[in-house]
């Protein structure tokens, strides 16, 4: 009699080795692993494994808000004669007051999206405030497929960032990074909802920091990536590998409307020191120098007995400000600010909206061919500041808008732009 246990071990045994000689024998079972796509495989998982512990804290928002305008929309009905008489061909010939009757306002609705990543678990979400700024509604929608009202905190038009609120609690929260460590060439992934299509993810490296005057916003340091950023990314995280948000998504070059491999996205640590101030104050106050502040170029280098451009050129210094008490002049270059060079008026002019009123900062200065250390205290930036009147209440009185003279725009009429800023 055969006993029971041998016999299992027996059959056992047989099939791992009739397995194993399958195994060997079969073509296509067994495959020698190439190192190079081993470790390339095991890099699309970690892509992979960053995005899903990522993507829960990225959120849809859909946006609604009433306009109205003295506008005529689609083309003249000429059937109508008064309509036919309001056309600008006939005050042309007979003046601005011809018309036989007036435009009456019309209301609509405009709807937009955009994204954002919730920062905080009681529901606060950071966003672009070209998003949100001036929505009369704001409807949030979750990865879980929850629905939200929001309101918002607090904007900053200067810098494009807002801060908004949904009703719930212990949700996901996308942890921030540090912009300042992020060097070019790292990878970076892009998370958001490109023309509505939610959770998209894109894969690309920082090309570039500290990217200023572009004409987008105010205050600009922008990372510039090359991640696929489309028309409903904005406010959308930028994040690097380890996870952590390291910009917000908020513009893009393009001349077609969609993407040309040029993004830009605001470094979270400005993002940050503007939410804290939102969150605290319900405003952000800038320090603020009181200078009209000109980049150095090669000409103004060697008028000022300079071997190579460095730093900005004070070209005007305002009076009473926190720059004349400080001793500084017009024709001084400031090479230096707390020991930091100073590379352009961008980054300069940054820097000190960046500092709270009251502080100290050294500044290293040239003069006469000489240098020498300033010490300086920063105040506050007034809501008015510079040579034109550019509070919206003013501008809209006198009838005008402005925009800022680009290099495109420059090149397009035929001027040189000077780069220079207020600070």
């Amino acid at each position: 009699m055969v006993d029971s246990r041998h016999f299992q071990r027996w059959v056992l045994l047989n099939v791992i080795v009739l397995f194993t000689a399958l195994l060997y024998s079969t073509p296509g079972l067994t495959r020698n692993v190439d190192p190079d796509i081993e470790l390339l495989d095991r890099t699309a998982k970690a892509f992979a494994k960053v995005v899903q512990k990522a993507r829960p804290a990225v959120v849809f928002i859909q946006v609604e808000k009433t306009l109205s305008a003295r506008t005529i929309q689609g083309p003249f009905n000429f059937m109508d004669p008064f309509e036919f008489f309001n056309d600008p061909f006939f005050q042309r010939f007979f003046g601005p007051n011809f018309r036989q009757r007036p435009i009456p306002k019309r209301k609509f609705k405009e709807r937009g999206q955009g994204s954002g990543f919730i920062v905080d678990k009681r529901g606060y979400i950071l966003t672009n405030n070209h998003v949100v700024g001036d929505a009369d509604r704001i409807e949030v929608k979750l990865y879980d497929g929850r629905e939200f009202k929001a309101k918002v905190i607090g904007t900053d038009p200067e810098s494009d960032v807002a801060v908004i609120k949904i009703d719930a609690k212990d949700l996901p929260v996308l942890p921030l990074g540090n912009s300042d460590n992020l060097k070019v060439g790292e990878w970076v992934i892009a998370i958001g909802n490109p023309f509505g299509l939610s959770e998209s993810v894109t894969v690309g490296v920082v090309s570039a920091k500290g990217r200023n005057r572009i004409g987008i916003n105010d205050y600009e340091d922008f990372i510039q990536t090359d991640a696929a950023i489309n028309p409903g990314n904005s406010g959308g995280p930028l994040i690097n590998i380890h996870g952590e948000a390291v910009g917000m998504n908020t513009a893009i070059y393009s001349k077609s409307g969609g993407y040309m491999g040029i993004g830009f996205a605001i470094p979270i640590n400005m993002a940050r020191n503007v939410m804290k101030q939102l969150l605290k104050k319900g405003k952000v106050v800038r320090g603020w120098l009181g200078v009209v502040i000109q980049q150095m170029d090669e000409d103004l280098a060697k008028s000022f007995g300079l071997k190579r451009p460095e730093g900005v050129l004070v070209s005007e210094v305002t009076k009473d400000s926190p720059a004349e008490k400080g001793g500084l002049k017009q024709g001084d270059i400031i090479l230096q600010q707390n020991g930091q060079k100073v590379k352009d008026v961008g980054e300069l002019r940054n820097k000190i909206a960046l500092t709270p009123p009251g502080t100290k900062v050294e500044l290293l200065i040239m003069r006469d061919g000489k240098k020498k250390v300033l010490t300086v205290k920063i105040g506050e930036k007034p809501e008015h500041t510079g040579i034109i009147g550019t509070r919206t209440g003013l501008l809209k009185r006198l009838g005008l808008s402005i925009q800022d003279l680009t290099p495109e725009l420059a090149d397009q009429f035929g001027y040189k732009v000077r780069s220079e800023e207020h600070t």
